[in-house]
């Protein structure tokens, strides 16, 4: 794909992206899309993806309690525990506000090793990247923001996120739907939204504007960005995902490039007729 080469102009000493369509093939790669990137928020796709599948195993419940007082495990997941952004201090009653917060999803990675007595990162290792092949991706930390991968890893899990095999699609489509409607929140680096709409991990496009996807991007697109210059989107009504890495923070440059580099994918996706 043409447009991949897009990222070329962006002011990161390295970058890669790749499309993957929804039957898992590889529509276009750019850059070194072997080269491992830190991930930052991006990881919470992952370590949600592993907390759903504990839920489907039985060692989790969504509505098991899990944070603050009266918080469960898919508040957390919906960011609407009450947590602070960044550490445990509560904000708000469960379930009031979308409040984003990397706290919750420490406190998940907490909840999950309790139950299952692995750690976190042994877990996510076990449940998700190895049935996917996902050899070049770790954890080094936080649930929250510590994962490390590369494009090419990220096209299997993009793949997964297309046609899922490790989730059922009962779970899967409540992952991807609105959870708690309605709740107005901050969408980091984008401002105030009216409806911050999230599903269980996964940010949702839905009408939020302004956005880090574009403004040819369905409200069915999901997925999210990463404060290290990182982002992963799907889009089902394009049939297609898009991953782009980079060593440059998040910041102007990104909230400008990005949108437009997404309305470039999906309108070359759409002229040559991509499943």
């Amino acid at each position: 794909m043409e447009t991949l080469r897009i990222i070329d102009s962006w002011p990161a000493e390295n970058a890669a992206a790749a499309v993957v369509a929804a039957d898992g093939r590889v529509l276009g790669r750019h850059g070194d899309t072997g080269r491992p990137f830190r991930l930052a928020s991006v990881t919470k796709l992952l370590s949600a993806y592993a907390v759903l599948i504990a839920c489907e195993e039985g060692a989790l419940e969504l509505d098991q309690p899990a944070g603050p007082e009266g918080s469960t495990v898919r508040h957390l997941l919906a960011h609407t525990g009450g947590f602070d952004f960044g550490d445990r201090t509560v904000r708000f009653p469960p379930g009031e506000r979308r409040l984003y917060s990397n706290a919750g999803f420490d406190v998940l990675g907490e909840t999950l090793e309790t139950a299952t007595g692995f750690g976190f990162a042994d877990y996510l290792a076990e449940a998700v990247l190895q049935p996917l092949g996902m050899d070049s991706t770790r954890l080094d930390g936080s649930p929250a923001a510590d994962g490390v991968s590369t494009v090419d890893d990220l096209a299997l899990f993009a793949a997964e996120l297309q046609r899922p095999r490790l989730l059922s699609p009962e779970t899967f489509e409540a992952a991807t739907a609105v959870v708690f409607p309605g709740l107005s929140g901050v969408l980091p680096g984008f401002g105030r939204q009216r409806e911050n709409d999230w599903g269980l991990g996964f940010e949702l496009r839905g009408h939020k504007s302004p956005h880090w996807t574009g403004a040819k991007s369905s409200p069915r697109t999901f997925g999210h960005f990463g404060q290290a210059g990182t982002f992963l989107w799907v889009d089902p009504e394009a049939a297609a995902a898009c991953i782009a890495l980079t060593d440059r923070g998040f910041g102007p440059w990104a909230a400008q490039a990005w949108p437009a580099f997404t309305d470039a994918v999906l309108e070359e996706l759409a002229g040559d007729g991509a499943p």
